[in-house]
This record gives C-alpha cells, structure tokens and sequence, in this order.
C-alpha cells in the first residue's frame, strides 16, 4: 500500500507541474489580461459602479429579496460562493506561499487577483446568460453549460460544437473529484488538526492508529452530522447558513488580524517592502537559479491565491448562476467583489500576520528552521495575544482553531452544491441527491487522514478544471463585451436599447419584460 501511495504522489506530482505551471498559470493570467482589456478596464473604469451595486448594495432590500424555487437572494449567492472560497486557502495557504515562495509570493497573489476579478466578472456573466431551468424548475448554471451551449452554437463551426460538448463533461468530472478534496476530505482535515492542537492538546485519547485518535473520529462524526443536517437540505438551507456565518466569520477574522497588525505596527513597512523586493525572486544571484527562484515566487503566489479565490475555476458559478438576478453583468459585479474580499482583504490580513510572525526574516527572505505553514498563523496570533496576559495566548490559538473550523466547514458547505450542480449534469438530478449523500459520508474520512495526498490531488483537478472552463471564457470572449457593452450602453449612458439577458429565447422575453417594468 505504501509504494502504492509513492507511485500515486510521484505521477500527481508530474501532472500537477504540467498543468499549473506549463499551462494553468499562463492561461489564468493570460484569460484575466485579456478580459481586463476587452472589457476596457471595467474593474477600475467603472469602479464606482460595482462598489455601488454590491458593497452599498447590501444595505438595499432587493439585495437579499429571492423570487421563485430553486433561486437564492444575490446577496446568499455571494455568501454562498465565499464560503466555499473563504477556507483553509485564506490561511495556511497563504502560510505555505509564503514559506515556499517568500514574501514576494503575495505580490502575484494581488496580482493574479486583480486580473481575477475580470475572470471571476466574466464567468459570473456567462453563468448568468447560459443558465437554464432544470426539471425541478431550479435554476443550473456553470461552465458546464455556456461551454456546451455557448462553444455549441458558435455559426457554422462544427468542431466547437463537439469541443464544447467534451470540454463540458470533462469539467463536470473534474469538478465532481475535486469537489472530494478541495471541499470536503482537505478541509475537514485541517479543521481536525486545528481543533486537536487548541482544545485536546493535553487530552490522553486512545490511539486508532498512526498519529490518529478517537478525538479525531468523534471531530469527524460531529461534523458528519451537522454538514448532513444542512446539505440534504439543498441549496437553499445551505445559503440561509452561509448569510449568517460568513459576515459574521470574515469581519471577525479581520479584526483578530487587526489586533495582530496593530502590535506589530512598527514592522509594517518592513513587512511591505519584503513583498516588493522579493517580488522578482528570493535572493540576488546569477543565472539559472534566479529564474528557478522567480518562477516558486510567482507559482506559489498565483497558485495559492486561485485555491483561496478560485477565480478561473468556474466553481462559483455554480452558485451564482442561482441568484434572482435577471441582469449578467448584475451578478458579474459580486464576482468581482468576491475576489476583492477574499484576496485583497482576508488573505492580505494572513500575509501581515505571517510576515510579523518573526519566522520570516524580511531583510533576506528565509524561513526559520523548524516552521510549519499549516500552524504558522496561529501561533503567531498565540504569540500576539500571549502579550497581554496568562492566558491570552491560548486564546488567541483557539480564536484561529474556530476561524479555521468556520471557514473551512462553510467551503465544504458550498463545495457539496458545487459537485452536486456536476453530478447533475453528467447523471440527472437523481444522481445529484446520490451525490450529496456520498459527499457527507466521505467528510469522515478527511479527520482520519494521515497523508496530504488527497490534498495535493485536489490540487490538480483544481488545475485540470480550470482548463476547459478558461477555454471557454477565452472562446466566449466576444459575448462578454457585448453583454458588457449593453449594460453600460443602458445602465450608465442612459441609451434606450434592447438589454442581452439570456441566450434563451423565452427567458430573454420574459427577463426584458420585467426589466422595462423596472423590476430590476
């Protein structure tokens, strides 16, 4: 069994490298470049706007109004889609980028991030445009759909009609296996580890075996059922938690960080001027090895921040493509927003805190002996809150132990109706109910995992999904700006023209009559 788990890391690992680094990183950044331009810039020129309709616009009551079966409020569909991407991402992911890349690692995080936000814009807006009703009269969208409809019906073009019909399958798959790793097995581990390490260190538990005890079982069976409790519940009861966890998590969180920063403050340019300096490499020396060195900085910044944001993934559409808006480019902008919570505000937080933990030296960029990423974060915030007293300290390990259970118990709330909306596609909706039955059974398996293997997979089908769905944002390019083009023709100009809002002859007629009926 053991070689047979070596075998199995030794060929993830040659796929992993080929998919991120020959081909994903170059068609993440390349698809968020491309659709900043295309769209002129929208994230900046129109920057106003979209702060407007999402920030501001949770304060208004349309936001969180839902109409008909099957949909969720724009606002649950954001939560939604950040809980699945607020996870163990934001924090040891963002330890590890930077315990592998270096500080510099975070600059092409925010890079990656700021095209990201056009990929995430413009996913969303497909989803939006290509979605459907399916038999039980709830609304499916995703990549699944606008590669399969969208490349499908390009005019007098039959080989994208074939491509997108495979590309759609093949995403629907990976999703569906990712879904097992990324949103559920990886996450539940980490939670069980963390929980170990603040509440049952002293705890003399019997051993099952390796380094696993009944303490992580019993984590795992809790979790089981409180997870079961929610997701056979579908969709709806899945958004109805995430409105109330994720504000909650996520401004928590912040303010924990800001406690952080504010002990650390006299370290704050140092710790700005680590993340540009090592930007363009770990240390200044000649030839090859400067390129091997840049190359880690900007895989692991770009890497970690897509696993934390998912922007490329095609993941949150799935849930976006739920919400009650009529309006594409409407839902485009919390794609947007998405990206800026997760990355510019959380994960930027646990690059503060990691950077003024004193495990990174930020005048040369190494890494201390003896330091692991996965509970980088909370020992700092130990350190930190250590400060103001007995007792403190164990606090400020147990506030991280509940950040993580939070986070990451919300992304494999969201991740169970993102390969749920998979098994849909590639089964029918009866495969979709078996789906999420299997999905809560397997969230025991993740507390009793001693290997990072199924970790390091999920890693992959990350990678493997991303692929066919950036194709298709690429391919579909030309329905974006138009789509776009029309909303701010209307919208921001004031032009009376006839608004894109489905692909979908009657869902167009019935959606533009209830948008002139000021319904939206």
């Amino acid at each position: 069994m053991e070689n047979f788990l070596t075998k199995l890391t030794e060929i993830n690992d040659v796929i992993n490298s080929f998919v991120w680094v020959k081909i994903g990183l170059v068609l993440l950044l390349g698809t968020g470049i491309l659709m900043t331009v295309m769209t002129k810039f929208f994230q900046i020129s129109h920057l106003g706007h979209w702060w407007k309709k999402t920030i501001v616009g949770v304060f208004q009551k349309d936001t969180h109004n839902k109409t008909g079966k099957g949909s969720v409020s724009q606002f649950q569909a954001l939560c939604t889609a950040l809980a699945a991407t607020i996870g163990t991402g934001n924090i040891a992911g963002v330890s590890a980028a930077i315990v592998i890349g270096g500080p510099g690692a975070v600059f092409w995080m925010w890079v990656a991030a700021f095209f990201g936000m056009m990929t995430n814009f413009s996913e969303n807006v497909l989803g939006i445009y290509y979605r459907r009703k399916n038999k039980a009269g709830e609304w499916s969208g995703g990549p699944m759909y606008y590669l399969k409809d969208g490349l499908g019906k390009i005019k007098n073009n039959g080989f994208c009609k074939g491509a997108g019909s495979v590309l759609a399958v093949l995403f629907s798959i990976f999703a569906l296996l990712a879904s097992f790793g990324i949103g559920n097995m990886g996450q539940v581990n980490k939670i069980t580890l963390n929980l170990q390490s603040a509440f049952f260190k002293n705890v003399n538990a019997p051993v099952l075996y390796g380094e696993v005890t009944v303490v992580s079982l019993v984590i795992g069976i809790v979790l089981m059922i409180l997870a079961g409790l929610i997701i056979i519940g579908g969709l709806e009861r899945i958004a109805a938690v995430a409105e109330r966890i994720v504000p909650f998590m996520a401004i928590a969180y912040v303010v924990g960080a800001l406690i952080v920063l504010i002990a650390n403050i006299s370290q704050i340019g140092a710790i700005f001027g680590a993340i540009f300096k090592f930007a363009f490499g770990i240390k200044a020396v000649e030839g090859a090895v400067v390129g091997v060195a840049i190359k880690e900085v900007i895989t692991q910044g770009c890497k970690r921040g897509v696993f934390s944001n998912e922007a490329g993934l095609g993941s949150s559409v799935m849930v976006h493509s739920n919400s009650n808006v009529k309006e594409p480019v409407k839902q485009g902008m919390w794609g947007i927003f998405e990206v800026f919570a997760d990355t510019f505000v959380v994960c930027t937080m646990t690059a503060i805190v990691v950077l003024s933990s004193g495990c990174i030296d930020l005048a040369t960029g190494a890494v201390a002996e003896g330091v692991n990423d996965a509970t980088l974060v909370q020992q700092t915030f130990g350190q930190v809150f250590g400060r103001l007293g007995a007792g403190f300290g164990r606090f400020g390990e147990m506030f991280i132990a509940v950040a993580i259970l939070l986070f990451a118990f919300t992304t494999v709330l969201g991740w169970s109706h993102y390969g749920g909306k998979a098994a849909e596609y590639l089964f029918g909706i009866g495969g979709a109910k078996v789906y999420r039955i299997i999905f809560v059974l397997m969230i025991i398996s993740g507390s009793l995992m001693t290997s990072s293997l199924a970790w390091d997979i999920s890693d992959t089908f990350n990678a493997l999904m991303m692929i066919p769905n950036l194709i298709g944002v690429v391919v579909l390019s030309p329905v974006v700006v138009k789509i776009v083009g029309n909303y701010v023709d209307r919208k921001i100009k004031g032009k009376d023209v006839d608004p894109m809002l489905s692909y979908d002859p009657s869902i167009q007629a019935e959606f533009a009559k209830a948008v002139r009926e000021g319904e939206e």
